[in-house]
């Protein structure tokens, strides 16, 4: 039988880290591998229906608050009783778990890092990189999904250079593309009027990618460009801070909150511009399905995202936490349709080039591959 990857998450529901996993894993061929996600938390069923290999186990161990380190029995049982050749664990809320992995004597130990969380978005924190120097015995190769999280990895962390691999996310330009003409009506959005021009974000709602301070940042050109709209796509812990942001700056009938929508491709069409104003960022999936999806990108400089956005030319770069920096980002674009037309037409180019869905399954699948290989020559 095909090798197992066991997946190790710390949930497994809509995300951007677990669209890519959803991508890898219907992509892989079945001949090739086969896999199980085992979520430290749980996981949302209507989430789990997008992967369409039958063979998926997926595992719930439903973990309470605490030190990850009370999971491993629990981990240490599971991964026996799948006997994976690979663990592939993701961000810093699994890592520990190679640790367990390594127990169960699980040849291939695989840690990503796909970005930081709103306590440490720029990786200055000692204990993050005390626990990630901790376990790094652990780990046989890791993967870091932006050049600033390399470098972090390698010179912050002290992990060899040797050990750690560059991969860029990629995104099915099949699924998303651009509208035809001009932007798509939507089910359900009160924006639908062509007259409107529509900003929108789509992401879970959560501090780290500063919903708040979009909202902010919206009510001071909301009266500038009375034509402007606001849609926020996502649901998460943060929606009561937003819903009480929108209310106390008036533009309740300005705003959208649509709520988690299945439908992303079709959200990403009725969008005139794209934003993300995240604190803290990896390689962001949601602005490749943007630039795919021929949008032009006003989003904050962290992370990998400067490594995507190309400042003048597929949007524009700001700082984080700077609402009124990002407001005038909005405006300028908002009010210039050619140049909306020009860095949409440039996003969806620099994706055809450069971050191709087919390529970063290629490149999983060689180190996969090539791992293994190097324990059976060992062996």
């Amino acid at each position: 039988m095909p090798p197992l990857i066991a997946h190790i998450v710390f949930s497994f529901r809509v995300g951007g880290l677990e669209n890519g996993m959803v991508n890898l894993i219907n992509r892989l061929p079945a001949s090739q591998f086969r896999h199980a996600i085992i979520s430290l938390t749980d996981a949302d069923p209507a989430f789990v229906a997008r992967i369409t290999r039958p063979d998926v186990q997926v595992i719930e161990l439903h973990k309470q608050p605490g030190p990850g380190a009370a999971l491993f029995p629990k981990v240490f049982r599971v991964l026996r009783e799948l006997q994976p050749a690979i663990v592939h664990t993701r961000n810093l809320a699994a890592l520990e778990m190679v640790a367990p992995a390594w127990a169960a004597r699980v040849p291939v130990r695989i840690h990503g890092e796909h970005g930081r969380d709103v306590d440490d978005p720029q990786g200055d924190r000692a204990k993050p990189r005390w626990v990630r120097r901790a376990y790094s015995p652990f780990v046989t190769q890791y993967i870091a999904l932006s050049r600033e999280l390399e470098n972090y990895l390698t010179t912050r962390v002290g992990i060899g250079k040797q050990r750690v691999h560059l991969f860029c996310n990629g995104v099915d330009a099949t699924r998303f593309h651009p509208a035809a003409g001009a932007r798509q009506r939507l089910d359900g959005s009160p924006f639908n009027d062509p007259a409107l021009r529509v900003v929108g974000t789509v992401g879970r709602l959560q501090a780290v990618k500063d919903q708040v301070g979009l909202v902010k940042a919206f009510g001071l050109i909301a009266d500038r460009a009375p034509n402007l709209r606001l849609a926020i796509v996502g649901e998460g812990g943060m929606r009561g801070a937003i819903e009480t942001a929108v209310r106390d700056s008036g533009l309740a009938s300005k705003v959208w909150l649509a709520g988690e929508r299945a439908d992303v491709p079709d959200v990403m069409r009725s969008f005139d511009i794209f934003t993300l104003p995240s604190i803290a960022e990896g390689i962001s999936n949601t602005v490749l399905e943007a630039m795919a999806s021929g949008l032009p990108v006003v989003a904050t400089a962290v992370g990998g995202t400067p490594e995507l956005v190309r400042d003048g030319e597929t949007g524009s770069l700001v700082p984080p936490a700077a609402p009124q920096v990002l407001a005038d980002a909005l405006l300028a674009l908002a009010t210039d349709p050619a140049r909306i037309r020009a860095q949409g037409l440039a996003s969806r180019r620099r994706i055809e080039a450069d971050f191709s869905l087919d390529a970063m399954v290629a490149r999983y699948g060689s180190l996969y591959s090539r791992a293994l290989e190097a324990i059976d020559r060992r062996a």
